[in-house]
């Protein structure tokens, strides 16, 4: 995917989780922030940033910039909570991700109700049918993607939903998109929220793929790319609570 008219700042401080002050040619600017979590390792006081500028843009928004990528060490992080699903969707329709039994599928449809839950997409390819969530990673420790940066009761949700659609007859994935390179893998964030970590285990014994991506990221583009080996093993320092 890409981005038009995105331009370089500095981040100055975020006063609520929607809202960014950054520094850009030398004014400071309000900027929408493209993602609730928490970012904390990312949104350090003179950091750089790549926004987009919506002030030409058909319906711009209430503020005039957006806020998508922060630059880390020499690492690029995409931090656009919405850009995961669009790199899936767009992998999904040109081949370029090939979910097992499921290449090419013949209906792609996004923001699928199922139970209690809305899942990112809904596969079917004959008269196969799958169901496919897609959480986006930005978190990265010490070369390891991690995944959630904040306790995530919706993420648990979603896995027991996906859960129980096997027993259903549903094939059913997980799919983290790594929205940084490089890591060496992926692992659940014990330490913020164990029980999501147990989540997953309980997933993958119900039948649900796990699978885990890497991405290319550009200042104003994001493409899927490598796969990402997840760890799910249980660290003996993990602990019941937050």
């Amino acid at each position: 995917m890409e981005y038009a008219q995105v331009v370089t700042g500095k981040f100055l401080q975020r006063p609520n989780r929607f809202v960014a002050l950054c520094e850009i040619e030398g004014r400071t600017h309000r900027c929408h922030v493209k993602n609730t979590g928490r970012c904390r390792e990312l949104l350090l006081p003179g950091a750089t940033v790549f926004l987009q500028d919506r002030r030409g843009a058909e319906k711009p928004g209430k503020t005039e910039f957006s806020l998508i990528g922060v630059k880390k060490g020499d690492m690029l992080v995409n931090i656009d909570s919405q850009a995961p699903n669009a790199v899936v969707k767009e992998a999904l329709l040109s081949g370029a991700l090939v979910l097992p039994g499921f290449a090419c599928p013949d209906i792609v449809r996004p923001e699928y109700g199922y139970g209690a839950s809305r899942l990112d997409f809904y596969l079917q390819k004959g008269n196969r049918r799958a169901l496919v969530e897609v959480k986006g990673v930005t978190l990265e420790v010490g070369g390891q993607a991690r995944f959630p940066d904040a306790p995530t009761q919706r993420g648990v949700k979603h896995l027991d939903e996906l859960a129980g659609a096997v027993a259903a007859g549903y094939s059913c994935f997980a799919v983290f998109v790594i929205a940084l390179r490089p890591v060496s893998s992926m692992a659940p964030n014990w330490l913020t929220h164990p029980a999501f970590g147990r989540a997953l285990q309980r997933a993958q014994k119900a039948g649900v793929q796990l699978l885990a991506y890497d991405c290319a990221v550009g200042q104003d583009t994001l493409s899927l790319g490598r796969p990402v080996p997840i760890d799910l093993h249980t660290p003996a320092s993990a602990e019941d609570g937050f």
